[in-house]
């Protein structure tokens, strides 16, 4: 993630209630699009999505997590088991040695459960602030933002979170987002950069905060 060629200005309060209230409006409770049956799946999920796609990574942890959705499960099954259920991801044989050690971990450390203090979860193999956030919001729904590719082009495309790096839309998004949206402010963000706020051609005609938004070059 480069830093913007034009920092924008952040969006005036008025302007960042009505845009999450029309993002509220149209998707009241948005959800992550990882599957996981656990707070453990979970934070594997999000490890193996680095450099990955959420639909492939899935695919690859359908079976896997119906052989393992513990720690010990994990364990006994071995970094070559893994290995051959995620081989279809790329980065996938660190990938599995990061998941055996994270288990090991949980195990000798945390009695098999998983933490849920951002320095506990970040001290396990694999795992940065991005994955940490995503657990901490998507399983203890506390409001944290993880911010990825797609958020920080729509934070400074928009000028909802502007910043010259993760961090500092992290830090726009938690200061200026209102309280009551900061819950959902991540997957509503993800979601709009997904599917409308694309990284080349954005369908600006099909977004629901055009009027709002301070991207000079909008399609139609």
């Amino acid at each position: 993630m480069g830093i913007p060629s034009v920092m924008k200005k952040q969006l005036s309060y008025p302007a960042m209630r009505e845009i999450f209230s029309r993002f509220q409006q149209a998707e009241a409770e948005p959800k992550g699009e990882l599957e996981h049956v656990n707070a453990f799946t979970l934070v594997v999920a999000v490890a193996l999505s680095a450099q990955a796609t959420d639909a492939g990574v899935n695919k690859a942890t359908r079976g896997l997590f119906a052989l393992a959705d513990t720690p010990q499960k994990m364990l006994a099954l071995g970094e070559e088991g893994v290995i051959e259920h995620i081989k279809t991801i790329g980065l996938f044989r660190n990938k599995a040695k990061n998941v055996i050690k994270l288990s090991q971990i949980l195990v000798d450390d945390y009695g098999g459960e998983v933490p849920n203090s951002r320095a506990a979860l970040q001290s396990l193999p694999g795992v940065g602030r991005k994955t940490a956030n995503v657990v901490l919001n998507m399983w203890w729904h506390y409001p944290a933002q993880a911010v990825d590719t797609h958020i920080f082009r729509v934070g400074n495309r928009s000028g909802i979170a502007p910043g010259k790096d993760v961090d500092a839309v992290e830090r726009a998004i938690e200061d200026n987002v209102p309280v009551d949206f900061q819950q959902h402010a991540h997957h509503w963000l993800i979601l709009h950069g997904r599917y409308i706020c694309v990284a080349r051609k954005p369908k600006c005609g099909a977004c629901i905060i055009r009027d709002l938004c301070q991207f000079e070059d909008k399609t139609e």
